[in-house]
């Protein structure tokens, strides 16, 4: 008896190390997944509902990795309509999202989280591991009462990121734009994203359920479509970011660098009086963070004024790393700050 119990005991946690490990067949990774019926909620939507049930076309996803708390992430590969680009998007959802009744015809907030790097082929926010766990962060800090229980939205952020010999282009990202003869990534993160998740998933009607955060330049995207499309989204936790665009793709293209310029963005809204949108700023004060502090410094005293309201954390020896910005989101409050004026669930 005691030799079978034993036997019994090792056998279930072989299998449950194997699965925490995603060992075949012992796990779902790459296993199809559908939200198509819970993105349309059980009930009749009320003409003046500020949810949106998920609009379809339904998406093919399949099971990327898990949080701690078991939700699942997930990936597809899309084709976006407007930009013209496709690319790889990861999505997560709460467990709030799925398993609770009282907001089972709740459209839910957006987050469109963004990396820095190359951001290609992978988005690194999409894979549950190592010291970057935002799902698992994000599903911790809902049940705290710290976070809103966001979807997050995980694209690619550029179209490539090495030459033909695997070098790494230097200079050579898109600054999360329409550059000119090059690949619409400015259209892709703030058109095509977005819409998909609004085909799979009940999301917010207005503004005020959408937003970013990224790292790096990640932050820089997040932070110039926040200004640039105010009427398409509220918000932003940029981690470190870049102020202007420097990609060397701009070259020759004045003018519509200048139509992505943070710089430029800012005191157009200013000036026009709003809508409102709400940019929070983390920065690091190790070594090598100086003068990104002083730009960040500058672009808050200059234009967080009138509409543009900002939030700052500089980090006591923070470094320019993920590690670094994610944990610092709850322990420097921006999570509870962009919470609180963003859109909770809603029906």
């Amino acid at each position: 008896m005691i030799g079978v119990v034993g036997t019994a005991c090792l056998g279930v946690a072989a299998w449950q190390v194997m699965e925490y490990y995603e060992i075949p067949p012992f796990t779902d990774k790459g296993d199809s997944i559908s939200f198509a019926k819970s993105g349309r909620g059980d009930g009749a939507q009320a003409a003046d509902s500020k949810a949106q049930m998920a609009t379809g076309p339904e998406a093919s996803f399949e099971i990327s990795g898990h949080a701690d708390d078991g939700s699942k992430i997930s990936v597809t590969t899309l084709k976006g309509q407007k930009s013209g680009f496709t690319g790889k998007v990861w999505v997560w959802a709460p467990k709030e999202y799925f398993d609770d009744p009282k907001y089972r015809n709740s459209g839910f907030p957006v987050l469109i989280a963004l990396p820095g790097g190359s951001g290609f082929p992978n988005n690194y926010f999409g894979f549950d591991n190592g010291t970057i766990k935002l799902e698992s962060s994000i599903a911790k800090w809902v049940k705290e009462g710290k976070s809103l229980p966001f979807i997050l939205a995980m694209p690619v952020l550029n179209p490539e990121d090495t030459d033909k010999k695997g070098s790494p282009h230097p200079g050579r990202y898109w600054d999360g734009s329409d550059i000119p003869g090059q690949p619409k990534m400015g259209t892709w993160l703030t058109e095509d994203v977005p819409d998909l998740i609004k085909a799979n998933f009940r999301t917010i009607k207005a503004r005020d359920g959408w937003g970013f955060m990224g790292n790096s330049t990640g932050g820089f995207a997040g932070l110039k479509s926040v200004l640039q499309k105010p009427d398409k989204f509220k918000a932003v936790i940029a981690n470190g970011p870049d102020i202007v665009p420097d990609s060397l793709l701009w070259e020759g293209h004045d003018k519509e660098k200048a139509a992505n310029n943070p710089r430029v963005l800012a005191p157009k809204l200013i000036e026009r009086g709003g809508p409102d949108v709400y940019l929070g700023f983390q920065i690091g004060d190790g070594k090598g963070e100086a003068n990104d502090k002083k730009q960040i410094d500058s672009f808050i005293s200059q234009y967080g004024k009138g509409p543009v309201k900002t939030k700052l954390h500089v980090i006591k020896g923070g470094q320019h790393n993920g590690a670094t910005y994610l944990p610092n989101m709850d322990t420097g409050g921006m999570i509870q700050w962009i919470s609180e004026h963003m859109q909770g669930p809603v029906d």
